[in-house]
């Protein structure tokens, strides 16, 4: 008996493709998002642990570090018993605490000090005012305080996924992304003592734009409970 053996029609071979095609998508989906939530996660993580740093550098030295002399070097900009032409925002001094220079999406860690907080000269105490607020938005969209007026000693920063404003290793900062990103523009383009923490957000429609940007900050109470346990409070 004959037998034959046929090929594949062009037909077939395209609902083949086709169906690959969306096996593919639909596996390539949630593995992207699973990603980028372990990339969030990490760097989260890496801000924590900035952040304990920075309290231990308190306990160490008596004051807060400056923000790092550039994207090349991560020492703190320290002249004298103040920081470098007065500047209180700009790149965590990532080489001064030991730390990791880059989040998990390649950019530079921000970092805002309040200026009494990094006067190595006028070593801080309970009594010495703070200048950085955090807000937040309510369900509504509207700004909210996410701490007392004038209460944070510093504040850690990552500008996420999108990167908007955010700076590269060699510190190229990115390109304007237009009008929208409203909260996200306000963190870096801030004098350093306002910054705006809230869920994250694609939608560019939604109050403050859309928004993946990390901010945390040290705590005053967390930062003078170190303080006092290394004895340099008093």
């Amino acid at each position: 008996m004959k037998t034959a053996q046929q090929a594949f029609t062009l037909l077939e071979m395209a609902i083949v493709l086709v169906i690959v095609g969306l096996l593919l998508g639909g596996l390539l989906a949630p593995l992207s998002a699973q990603i980028e939530q372990r990339r969030s996660s990490d760097t989260t993580r890496a801000l924590e642990e900035a952040r304990d740093a920075l309290a231990g550098f308190a306990a160490r030295n008596g004051y807060l570090p400056c923000p790092a002399i550039s994207a090349a070097n991560g020492l703190e900009d320290r002249n004298g018993t103040r920081c470098g032409n007065e500047r209180r925002f700009g790149f965590l001094p990532w080489a001064t605490l030991g730390l990791p220079k880059l989040d998990a999406w390649q950019h530079l860690y921000l970092y805002s000090v309040t200026p009494a907080f990094s006067d190595s000269g006028t070593p801080f105490r309970l009594s010495t005012p703070r200048d950085i607020t955090i807000a937040s938005r309510d369900a509504a969209g509207n700004l909210v305080p996410a701490s007392a007026q004038n209460d944070i000693p510093a504040v850690l920063l990552s500008q996420g996924r999108n990167g908007y404003g955010a700076f590269s290793d060699v510190g190229v900062q990115a390109a304007d992304m237009g009008a929208g990103n409203v909260d996200e523009k306000a963190n870096f383009n801030t004098d350093g003592r306002l910054f705006i923490a809230r869920g994250q957000a694609d939608n560019p429609n939604a109050p403050g734009g859309a928004y993946d940007d990390i901010v945390l900050w040290l705590s005053p109470n967390i930062l003078f409970n170190r303080m006092l346990a290394a004895q340099r409070l008093p």
